[in-house]
């Protein structure tokens, strides 16, 4: 969408697949709304648009309670962009702004709070603050509308500072007040915003939207082939599995489970948390772990050019490149994963978190712990793993690292500083940054050009990696495509 002609064609035709890529505010009615709203096409010179929410916001508009425009995917944009702007919307999206203010967000990025401000008001039409404020008032919304929690309690959760600037921002942005908003709650049949309220025993119910086809079996094949015991379980049937995990969260510990089988637009899931202040910020993780804010019509349509990649493309619609939601977790079981089979990593990883991992106050079913923070492993002998001792060496090396901050891993990490950084640690080689680099770091555009059963899938698939150039921006889908081909043991004729 680079014009507001073509913008307005896709409201036209009410696209969803540019929900969350831009929104459209209407003067005569003072509302906000995503491409996609059911609601009668305002007429052109009624309508302007916006980059993001906060900037419809910003400008006075409320949001359109019919298509509920802050229920939208994310942009794929603040993924797949490595600049100042990409990062700092990676880490307002963390929660970063609401824990550390908007100083903590610039030192976290390298840049003057002024620089930070100017960079996003120019890109995204606000600011972090405001940013962080609409963030909070659709966390807010959520809690009104799925739990019975007193509007002063969900006012602190939501990270607002206080009862009044809750009440009020509510107000603005949704022109109800917050018991107003409370009975507008949506039913089961909804198709927009999240799911009917339950009792708070029963966690806080949410739909992870999404943007196109979404593969679902794939990533879930991926998390129960690895998942570790104790952190990790999947249940159900393929095709109705649901898959549970522990999280560890800047303000407690935390249970999300995640179901398979997809919405309309969505995956449902039910975040359990010791501390509701860690709503925002353990949405965004499964949200990342799930690559919910992919854009699989621009993959397609780049990754589809190419003949050999073409049939795995077709094969596979919404194939999707899983995350993480715990960046220091995933890089310690990298290291633990190298060279050696999916099996035999999980097997050392689940010794790793019965041997240092925190037990949870309550376990839940077979979920029991927490993965080992890095100051644990980083003073851990590891004789446990029945690893060679340079590898253990490895493993502490990385912990200390991650411990001591020496490697920032967070969402709004520079990915070229933070894979060299890695590199320069003794025995980290180039398989395992770029890994820590496509998952942890969610960079959509890695090719791990010495990954055997990636060069596998690219033989059955008729692909070379000369070829790879093509792919860009998104290569790390097309090591996707290749690791399911190989997986599936079938050569697949090119187009």
């Amino acid at each position: 969408m680079t014009t507001d002609d073509s913008r307005y064609e896709a409201v036209t035709s009410r696209d969803a697949r540019f929900d969350g890529e831009f929104f459209f505010a209407v003067a005569t009615t003072g509302i906000y709304c995503r491409p996609s709203c059911p609601a009668t096409t305002p007429k052109r010179p009624n309508v302007t648009f916006f980059p993001t929410a906060a900037a419809a916001q910003g400008a006075g508009f409320r949001a359109c309670r019919r298509c509920r425009p802050d229920a939208v995917p994310g942009s794929a944009d603040w993924n797949a962009r490595a600049d100042l702007v990409g990062r700092a919307m990676r880490l307002i999206g963390d929660g970063v702004v609401d824990r550390e203010g908007v100083a903590g967000l610039a030192a976290r990025l390298g840049y003057s709070a002024r620089q930070v401000q100017r960079q996003l008001n120019a890109e995204v039409g606000a600011g972090p603050i405001a940013l962080a404020r609409a963030q909070r008032a659709h966390t807010a919304r959520v809690l009104l509308q799925t739990t019975d929690l007193r509007a002063a309690e969900i006012a602190f959760a939501a990270g607002f500072a206080s009862v009044r600037q809750f009440n009020d921002t509510i107000r603005e942005i949704y022109a109800l007040t917050p018991g107003e908003l409370r009975a507008t709650r949506p039913g089961s049949s909804s198709r927009f915003g999240s799911v009917p309220a339950t009792d708070g025993a029963g966690g806080v119910p949410l739909r992870l939207a999404h943007r196109g086809p979404y593969a679902a079996a794939g990533i879930f094949d991926h998390l129960a082939a690895r998942a570790l015991t104790g952190i990790e379980e999947m249940t159900g049937e393929r095709g109705d599995r649901t898959y549970r995990r522990t999280l560890r969260l800047p303000h407690g510990t935390g249970i999300a489970e995640v179901r398979e089988s997809t919405g309309d637009g969505w995956l449902e899931c039910r975040l359990h948390l010791g501390d509701l202040r860690d709503l925002t910020t353990a949405t965004q993780r499964m949200r990342r772990l799930f690559d919910l804010d992919a854009d699989p019509h621009a993959v397609a349509e780049r990754l589809g050019a190419h003949p050999a990649l073409a049939p795995l493309v077709a094969r596979t619609p919404g194939l999707r490149a899983p995350g993480t939601s715990d960046v220091h977790e995933l890089t310690v079981r990298a290291v633990l994963g190298r060279q050696v089979s999916v099996a035999a990593g999980r097997r050392l990883g689940s010794a790793l978190v019965a041997a240092y991992g925190a037990p949870l106050q309550v376990p839940s079913g077979t979920l029991t712990r927490t993965f080992p923070d890095p100051a644990t492993l980083a003073g851990a002998g590891l004789e446990e793993l029945g690893m060679p001792a340079p590898r253990r060496a490895t493993l502490r090396a990385v912990a200390a690292a991650l411990a001591d901050g020496r490697i920032g891993l967070d969402p709004g990490a520079d990915r070229d500083r933070a894979e060299k950084e890695l590199l320069d640690l003794p025995g980290v080689g180039p398989w395992t940054a770029g890994y820590v680099r496509m998952r942890a770091l969610g960079d959509p555009d890695v090719l791990l050009t010495g990954d055997v059963a990636a060069r596998t899938g690219m033989r059955r698939a008729g692909a070379e990696a000369v070829d790879a150039e093509a792919w860009r921006p998104w290569r790390t889908y097309a090591m996707h495509h290749f690791w399911s081909a190989a997986a599936d043991g079938r050569r697949v004729a090119p187009a």
